[in-house]
């Protein structure tokens, strides 16, 4: 496949191409300009520790990219970490990050008429970010995950960053003094990589590593390991294939494709975020994907591996038994993976698992047997109900109680919520509402891990229900639903609540509900004057809030 961004004149019978003078100042030799031309997306940013051991990944991929016989071009593309902005305004643009980092490498890609991309990321929406990036280029295009982070260690226990933020929740119940919380603010992030445990990052890595769009065992290696950069250089090599034979991605990106990352993200028990960034990838793919899908594979896919945020371990130890190939190659002898997928090394998903042992290795407890899962049916379980007609998501493990009805504790914001945490004003019982955090009311849909880990520092976590049509970060767990849609901002029946409300949150029934009758509700309706006013929004927050649909449909803009 030879590259297109030479636009070609024909005088005399000789070809010539004016832009040709352009690429020989970068680079460009006469021998180049009949060479696959491939983008190197380049995530590198020195603003979170995810992403910043990506710049030697991409000069490892532009070599290698040489070698191959490809001409690489690389470009930047942008980064948050919601670690930094989370509990903080900046975590607004967390999500809209996803959608500019997709806009960014589709405009260069497209604009410069790419033959081939190898996109590199690290950060939480650096994935869904690229993958949706790539399924609307539908060139031959490989995904580079940077790699995840090594566990923190302090008094003999492992540390994720949320540990930090369960450790403020530890310290205002008076568990932990100024000295240990420091402590853990000290050792809870070692170095480079991605967040710790099974939270977004590693969940979205992992998701794209079963969807056959990156290399076996690649979306679990330590950021700060060798064989993270000996995968990045065998990514080329396939890539530099998947060129030559016009594989495209959404030749990969099949609706089983997308079931088998469903069904992974089950078994490893995973982050609520990727249901709202599986249903925006398969979107643009083309792909029809709900979320009633993330319900139906749930009833059939238990929960395998003990992994963080209510879990032991980390996603390094998942790694060391086996990594996702192990757990694939487990729901693939049990029939709960479609092996005739195709993947980007141009072999089916089952061929690639040929030589991978479905046997758990023993004398160790990351990864249980089928016959004792930590849980038998899939944590992420969609709730409907008077309170989300559309849908809600809820992770359902690592809590004692199922269900819980309770007054609703009702607060417009984040910080009006995390104020009466601090305060102490929640008591075991409580049901808390955070509402006009959607995607168009925040705009953005923060994720609401600061009130969350306060809560369970506290001692609250399997006592106290929170509902919010914002998002979870991925080290979220316990009585939690978050994605309520309809959302506040639009007449959604959340925006309807009142102090004291009787709320019911029944993961066993999937239910949401305002336990009111539903004349009061409607009676309510006609009274409702809108979102509270909380300033002029403007620039790429405001054409957001404009574009932005339900997180029910992937909160996608186009």
């Amino acid at each position: 496949m030879g590259n297109n961004i030479r636009s070609k004149i024909t005088t005399s019978g000789v070809e010539r191409s004016p832009n040709r003078a352009m690429l020989r100042a970068v680079g460009f030799g006469d021998d180049d300009f009949d060479k696959p031309i491939v983008g190197i997306a380049n995530g590198y940013s020195t603003i979170t520790p995810c992403n910043i051991s990506l710049g030697g990944l991409a000069n490892a991929a532009v070599a290698e990219a040489r070698k191959a016989g490809l001409m690489p071009q690389i470009f930047g593309t942008i980064t948050v970490s919601d670690g930094i902005s989370m509990g903080t305004p900046g975590m607004k643009y967390s999500l809209i990050s996803r959608e500019v980092i997709a806009d960014s490498i589709e405009t260069v890609c497209n604009g410069q008429q790419m033959d081939g991309l190898l996109a590199i990321g690290g950060c939480d929406k650096n994935m869904p970010g690229a993958m949706i990036a790539i399924a609307r280029l539908n060139i031959p295009a490989i995904f580079v995950y940077g790699g995840t982070i090594k566990a923190g260690h302090l008094n003999g226990k492992d540390l994720t960053v949320v540990s930090a933020f369960e450790a403020v929740g530890e310290y205002l119940a008076g568990k932990i003094d100024d000295e240990q919380l420091n402590s853990v603010e000290k050792h809870a992030c070692p170095g480079a990589g991605s967040c710790g445990g099974m939270y977004t990052a590693n969940t979205m890595s992992s998701a794209i590593e079963a969807m056959g769009m990156s290399l076996p065992y690649s979306s679990t290696m330590a950021a700060e390991d060798d064989e993270k950069r000996l995968s990045t250089t065998d990514s080329v090599n396939a890539l530099a294939a998947a060129v030559e034979r016009e594989l495209l991605p959404r030749q990969i990106m099949t609706r089983k494709a997308f079931q088998n990352a469903i069904a992974l993200i089950m078994a490893t028990g995973g982050s609520t975020n990727a249901v709202l960034h599986l249903l925006a990838i398969a979107h643009s793919a083309g792909v029809a994907l709900t979320i009633d899908d993330f319900e139906e594979i749930r009833g059939r896919v238990p929960v395998l591996c003990d992994l963080k945020p209510s879990g032991k371990y980390v996603a390094t130890d998942l790694h060391r038994v086996g990594g996702i190939p192990l757990v694939m190659k487990m729901l693939l002898d049990k029939g709960l993976l479609h092996g005739d997928c195709l993947t980007i090394t141009g072999k089916t998903v089952a061929e690639n698992l040929a030589g991978v042992s479905g046997e758990v290795p023993a004398e160790q407890d990351v990864v249980r047997t089928f016959d004792r899962p930590l849980y038998q049916q899939g944590h992420l379980a969609i709730l409907r109900g008077n309170l989300a007609e559309e849908g809600a998501v809820a992770k359902i493990t690592g809590i004692k109680q199922t269900s819980i009805t309770g007054p609703a504790r009702v607060f417009d914001s984040e910080e009006d919520c995390m104020a009466a945490i601090m305060a102490r004003r929640i008591n075991a019982g409580d049901v808390i509402v955070i509402r006009y955090e959607g995607p168009k009311g925040g705009p953005g849909m923060r994720e609401m891990l600061s009130p969350t880990s306060a809560i369970i520092g506290l001692g609250l976590g399997d006592s106290v229900g929170l509902i919010t049509d914002g998002r979870f970060s991925g080290g979220t767990y316990g009585m939690v639903v978050g994605h309520v849609a309809p959302e506040a901002a639009v007449g959604g029946s959340i925006a309807l609540l009142m102090e004291g409300d009787s709320i019911t949150i029944d993961a066993e029934r999937r239910l949401l509900q305002v336990n009111i009758p539903d004349e009061v509700l409607a009676e309510r309706r006609l009274t409702w004057k809108g979102p509270p006013d909380t300033g002029r929004v403007i620039g790429v927050a405001a054409k957001y809030a404009k574009l932005v649909s339900s997180s029910a449909l992937g909160a996608v803009t186009d």
